[in-house]
């Protein structure tokens, strides 16, 4: 392959699920992501190790990182540009709060376009905060690109199409799409390698404008001689994006209640490994639809 790959990984910062307490919603609806533990979304991660396979193979391959939220979510790009990612953008701006999958889908799509001409785009199948998996989806859709969802391997990459394998309910499938084309990538693709120490110590001092306000003379002095640090952000007007589309006015999902359900085992049994007694244990469990 002679061609340099554009490549745009989807990323998003969601509040730890695992976490979720009596304080976790807002009176408006909305999650209160502030009273929550801040991760970068698990599938998101086996997304981006897609990508850097692809640039493993393809050296001259550009990664780019976008991901939409508060100040705080530049972390993620951070994490991104520690595992092997070129550059990153963050999409920020009150206007976005409160947006469901339509509406963030409408602001990346926005974001996507004012970037530039890309191949691939790559995102986890769904964040954990929401478990939807449409932001990907509607996202190709708004950009009238096709989409190959699901995807767990890729298995060649040329100079215009990529060939994916795609986990299913009942076994695997091959896909192949020409560029440009949307992936959303299954939990059962490769886990996300670790951070590169190089790139740790280059990428550590990395920062958004908004970042740089905040910082000392000597760090902006550093990022004058070293420009690969700035993270970019952009804003609904960098973007040009419609308002009316935009955060709850632009989303007519609305969150009424959420419950945190907690498993506690009451009880314990023994079993030997008689027949019988996993027999007996197969039907008691089917019985109160445990299983089955």
């Amino acid at each position: 392959m002679t061609k340099k790959l554009k490549i745009i990984v989807l990323a998003k910062q969601v509040p730890d699920t695992r976490n979720v307490g009596k304080d976790a919603m807002k009176a408006d609806g909305t999650v209160n992501r502030a009273v929550l533990p801040a991760i970068f979304n698990p599938e998101d991660l086996n997304a981006l190790e897609m990508a850097l396979r692809v640039k493993d193979k393809n050296p001259n391959a550009e990664i780019t990182v976008l991901t939409m939220g508060p100040g705080r979510a530049a972390e993620i790009i951070r994490e991104g540009l520690y595992r092997g990612a070129d550059r990153g953008f963050l999409l920020t701006d009150r206007k976005f709060a409160g947006s469901d999958t339509l509406a963030t889908s409408y602001a990346i799509s926005c974001a996507v376009k004012k970037l530039g001409e890309f191949d691939l785009i790559f995102g986890g199948r769904q964040a954990i905060d929401g478990d939807t998996a449409q932001v990907g989806p509607q996202a190709a859709e708004k950009l009238g690109i096709p989409q190959i969802t699901y995807a767990e391997e890729t298995l060649e990459v040329t100079n215009n199409s990529i060939t994916v394998k795609r986990r299913l309910e009942r076994g695997t499938e091959t896909v192949k799409a020409t560029f440009p084309v949307l992936i959303t990538v299954t939990g059962s693709a490769a886990d996300c390698r670790a951070r590169n120490a190089k790139f740790v110590m280059k990428y550590k001092h990395a920062r958004t404008i908004s970042e740089l306000a905040d910082a000392a003379e000597d760090y902006i002095a550093l990022k004058t001689k070293r420009p690969y640090l700035q993270i970019d952000e952009l804003s609904v007007a960098d973007v040009q994006a419609d308002d009316t589309f935009l955060g709850l006015s632009g989303s007519p999902t609305k969150v009424k209640a959420i419950e945190n359900v907690v498993f506690i085992a009451k009880d314990a049994k023994v079993l030997s490994n008689a027949n019988e007694e996993i027999e007996e244990l197969m039907k008691e469990l089917i019985a109160n639809h445990t299983i089955g």
